[in-house]
């Protein structure tokens, strides 16, 4: 289980929460953000108790004080990010849609001889089914998340919104035109 990471407000409270939870429960795992300029000094302590990790590149509007105002830069930290993950040998989640993300992680793995049962991919139900299935093809590992409780219809908008294409992915998947359209299972 992971505990999701919202807004930087929340983002010390919660680390301190895994890191207690996780002293009982060590499968307890935390969510990270690439674009907060924090996250680089919160892994390591992370890692140092065995946490898994799920990295995404963030969704909350945060002042350019404590968060990358440019896409550029988070894109760079995610991938640096991204090396320390998967080089530390403990199983964590690269969640992203993005395709140069995807090829920065494949990349990486091949030519550290990291094997695809040592991490996953993550991606949220109906966002680029296409790469979903490539990936799975591809043999890589891929988790699938449908947001759910009384809060999933603003959690879904954000993802939606972080990243303009995914509703234009997320459309796309709703009307069936081919292979590669339409739910991954069905």
């Amino acid at each position: 289980m992971r505990v999701d990471m919202e807004g930087s407000a929340y983002t010390e409270r919660t680390i301190a929460m895994v890191r207690r939870v996780r002293a009982k429960y060590p499968g307890i795992g935390t969510v990270v953000q690439a674009y907060l300029y924090r996250t680089e000094q919160d892994i390591p302590g992370l890692l140092a108790t065995g946490c898994g990790i799920r990295l995404c590149k963030g969704a909350y509007k945060e002042p350019p004080e404590v968060a990358f105002p440019k896409k550029t830069d988070v894109d760079a930290n995610y991938v640096k990010l991204m090396k320390v993950l998967l080089a530390s040998g403990i199983y964590h989640g690269i969640a992203t849609h993005d395709p140069a993300m995807i090829e920065a992680t494949k990349n990486f793995v091949r030519e550290n001889k990291i094997g695809r049962d040592r991490f996953e991919f993550q991606m949220l139900y109906g966002i680029r089914v296409d790469l979903q299935r490539q990936l799975t093809r591809e043999g890589y590992r891929l988790r699938v998340y449908i947001p759910y409780g009384t809060d999933w219809f603003p959690y879904f908008m954000r993802r939606l919104a972080e990243r303009p294409a995914n509703l234009t992915f997320f459309l796309r998947s709703l009307i069936p035109r081919g292979s590669d359209n339409g739910p991954i299972a069905k």
